[in-house]
């Protein structure tokens, strides 16, 4: 756990902020952060707290439907939660409201894990008209596991801090920004050197260590594959990271 001074960006004054990167399925690391960020939060003075998931619960690892389930009946940390639809969420979604195409290259973007982790081996959807795909996923992820996922917000704020999955459209105003953008933007977010109207704090896009620059703050740090998840700690002018490091997956080389 490592602090800096977060410069003339500070939070809402009597309120801490813990942001969590991807998750992407990885169930056992989000059960050790949380841990970690309850110790934490228990060993410093007693402030208004809140968890933001920063998106992309699901998908890539092995355990989708056991993170929705773990994050619809939190433990009691001291926190209230918050939640950001990232893109996998997006797509899910997209693809089970009748939109094939989207859900043809979900599937292929990590949710076949995200299927077997409902019981369905994606295997049985090759081949399958689109409304049968659409069909059996349906009966397989629960209709309030669905719900829970629908309602996502698009981003967060917490003093001068945005918090957004993938980042912000560089120039415009946070009202004129597009939700595709919140949640897919990289290469004109990530090498832009802008300021914004805040310090933006996101996932979406791999490091492999904590990413601080003067206008953003990246913390994807590739739990699905690395082992390693990652929260921001913002409060007043203060930022620390928690981190949980777990098994890394030997099936993907490293980040």
């Amino acid at each position: 756990m490592s602090g800096v001074r977060s410069g003339s960006h500070k939070g809402p004054p009597g309120k801490r902020c813990y942001a969590i990167g991807d998750v992407h399925g990885r169930l056992d690391l989000l059960e050790g952060l949380f841990d970690a960020i309850g110790d934490h939060n228990t060993s410093r003075p007693r402030r208004q707290t809140t968890i933001v998931m920063l998106g992309d619960l699901i998908d890539r690892g092995p355990d989708s439907r056991g993170v929705i389930e773990f994050l619809r009946q939190p433990p009691d940390i001291g926190a209230n939660l918050v939640f950001l639809k990232g893109n996998h969420e997006e797509m899910l979604l997209q693809g089970l409201s009748g939109n094939p195409d989207t859900l043809r290259k979900w599937v292929a973007l990590g949710g076949d894990q995200c299927v077997r982790s409902y019981g369905v081996e994606p295997g049985s959807l090759l081949g399958q008209p689109a409304e049968q795909v659409e069909s059996i996923l349906s009966a397989h992820i629960p209709l309030e596991h669905i719900e829970f996922l629908e309602s996502f917000s698009d981003s967060a704020r917490f003093g001068d801090f945005l918090l957004v999955h993938a980042g912000i459209r560089p120039g415009l105003p946070l009202t004129e920004q597009s939700s595709r953008d919140l949640r897919w933007i990289r290469k004109e977010f990530l090498t832009s050197d802008v300021q914004h109207e805040f310090m933006v704090v996101h996932g979406h896009s791999v490091t492999v260590d904590i990413e601080q620059r003067d206008n953003r703050i990246g913390v994807d740090t590739g739990a699905y594959r690395s082992g390693l998840l990652t929260a921001i700690c913002i409060e007043d002018d203060h930022t620390e990271f928690v981190q949980y490091q777990g098994a890394a997956d030997p099936s993907f080389e490293s980040v």
